[in-house]
């Protein structure tokens, strides 16, 4: 078989993270529209992510958020967002590159992006630096619930939820 030069697979994958960026500019400048609603998940010690030695702690290895109701200041860099969420009650600011993003989910319209990670470099617990402290308070929207919760929760992944994998299109 012959050498991929161009690289296919990270323009595949850098084109879909792409999308995933515009998705949360959108939603950092507008709120989310309608239903719409994501669960993202990343790889917890992955190099850029910030969080809370509580929160590593509690999901050493990978960690699912939910921007739905409660969550403020989302801003999206070219790299990396950015958001405060509350955790228990404790307001929480952290930091995800899009490198440590394993999972993209949108189930109201049953979206779903899978990123392969197994390139992420990890940092060492030693050298993890703690998130920042949160610069703003949740704000809820009138008329919506409130959804908080300490546990991760499950991805649906019942209902055709299209699934884009990545390492299909990978040489082995």
């Amino acid at each position: 078989m012959a050498t991929d030069h161009i690289r296919y697979d990270v323009l595949a994958r850098d084109a879909l993270r792409g999308v995933l960026r515009k998705v949360l500019t959108d939603a950092a400048a507008h709120g989310l529209p309608g239903e719409h609603h994501f669960f993202i998940t990343f790889v917890s010690k992955a190099e850029g992510v910030k969080l809370s030695s509580r929160l590593l702690a509690q999901y050493p290895e990978e960690m699912t958020i939910i921007l739905q109701h409660q969550f403020w200041d989302l801003t999206v860099l070219e790299d990396r967002f950015e958001v405060g969420l509350s955790f228990g009650g404790i307001p929480e600011r952290l930091v995800v590159p899009f490198s440590a993003i394993k999972s993209f989910l949108d189930p109201s319209v049953k979206f779903g992006l899978q990123f392969d990670t197994s390139d992420v470099a990890e940092v060492a617990p030693e050298n993890l630096p703690a998130a920042p402290a949160p610069s703003a308070v949740a704000v809820q929207t009138p008329g919506t619930e409130s959804a908080e919760s300490t546990e991760e929760p499950e991805t649906p992944t019942k209902g055709g939820a299209e699934v884009v994998r990545l390492d299909r299109f990978r040489k082995k």
